[in-house]
C-alpha cells in the first residue's frame, strides 16, 4: 500500500504563487513517476504536471506550462508543484497520484495509481 499526502493548498489572488507538496511513503514507489492533476466544480479530473523517477523528465498541461514547474526530491519521494502567476481559473482541488509507470508522459498517458486526498486551490481575481 501507498500513502499519498498533499499539503500547501489556501486562498491566494490574482498573480501570486503557491507551493504545493506531495508525501509519498512505500520505498516500492522510489521507480513510479509522480504527478499532480486538478479538479475544479462539476468538472473532470484533469492532468496538470509529472515528473519522472528520477527527477530528471517533467510533463505540464499547456495551460500551466510557464508558470508551474514540479520537482522532485527522490530520495524521500516528495513531490513539489510551484505555482506562479496564478489565474482565477487555477482554482481548483490538486491531487497527487504515484502513477503506474516510470515515466513523465504526456497527460492522456498518465494513469494514477494512488491517490492522495486532495487539497483546495483558490485564486481570487
Amino acid at each position: 500500500q501507498g500513502q499519498v499526502v498533499e499539503s500547501g493548498g489556501g486562498l491566494v489572488q490574482s498573480g501570486d504563487s503557491l507551493r504545493l507538496s506531495c508525501a509519498a511513503s512505500g520505498s516500492r514507489f522510489t521507480y513510479r513517476a509522480m504527478a499532480w492533476f486538478r479538479q475544479a466544480p462539476g468538472k473532470e479530473r484533469d492532468f496538470v504536471a509529472a515528473v519522472s523517477w528520477d527527477g530528471q523528465t517533467t510533463t505540464y498541461d499547456p495551460s500551466v506550462e510557464g508558470r508551474f514547474t514540479i520537482s522532485r526530491v527522490q530520495a524521500n519521494n516528495t513531490v513539489f508543484l510551484q505555482m506562479t502567476n496564478l489565474k482565477s481559473e487555477d482554482t481548483a482541488t490538486y491531487y497527487c497520484a504515484i502513477t503506474s509507470g516510470a515515466s513523465a508522459l504526456p497527460g492522456r498517458f498518465i494513469k494514477g495509481d494512488y491517490w492522495g486526498q486532495g487539497t483546495q486551490v483558490t485564486v481570487s481575481s
